[in-house]
């Protein structure tokens, strides 16, 4: 449960790895090594894990691409060694593969996953053939600037653009770019996000609230 509380804080594979230490560590204090575990609660995390990070980071000694290449490693060994027990410790909220499969609407993915394992996730626990070139994923650049990227290709001059997001702290940088107005804004109510920062983007005119049933039509 603690798992799906603290789900959203995490906006990279690798910050897992961090998150269960420190979690370890608030358990277990004969193991600590870090000078913020002490007291820390759940809440302390939930707002406070951006602040948290470099911190774990630099008392840890860890560095950023070490970790992403270990994690990426170990769930390369996983998925060539256990696919379908890799693909079935995943899943999609209900609903989303659907909205996908009937969408008449050229879509893109623009995710913090590597692009191999989105891809692999939608074919094999979605059913979902979508392009590989349609999809940006770990390494291809802040989301910001993928934005750019798809609004400055020719095809797309014209156009109205969505994009839609679990992530409000994602949503406001794109509102920081004054390149970046002409894209209608969305925040999902079911992503990994917390009930706090669904009314704060409710208080925000540019950001609209959709649930599921939303989505479905925004992608038709």
């Amino acid at each position: 449960m603690t798992n799906n509380i603290l789900r959203p804080v995490i906006e990279t594979g690798y910050e897992n790895l961090l998150l269960v230490r420190l979690l370890v560590e608030i358990k277990i204090p004969s193991v600590r090594k870090s000078s913020v575990a002490d007291g820390l609660s759940i809440q302390d995390i939930l707002e406070n894990w951006s602040k948290l990070l470099p911190t774990l980071m630099d008392e840890w000694q860890e560095d950023r691409e070490s970790l992403v290449d270990l994690f990426g490693r170990v769930r390369d060994d996983w998925l060539e060694n256990d696919l379908s027990g890799w693909i079935g410790a995943n899943r999609f909220y209900p609903g989303t593969a659907d909205a996908l499969k009937l969408s008449s609407s050229e879509l893109y993915i623009v995710t913090t996953k590597q692009s191999r394992f989105t891809g692999a996730l939608l074919k094999e626990l979605a059913g979902v053939d979508f392009p590989s070139e349609r999809i940006y994923g770990l390494g291809t650049g802040p989301k910001v600037k993928v934005l750019q990227q798809l609004q400055e290709m020719p095809q797309h001059q014209g156009l109205t653009l969505h994009f839609i997001e679990d992530r409000l702290a994602t949503l406001k940088n794109v509102m920081k770019e004054p390149a970046l107005d002409k894209w209608n804004l969305y925040l999902v109510k079911w992503g990994y996000n917390t009930q706090k920062e669904r009314e704060e983007a409710g208080a925000i005119p540019r950001i609209q609230l959709i649930d599921l049933p939303d989505f479905s039509k925004q992608l038709k």
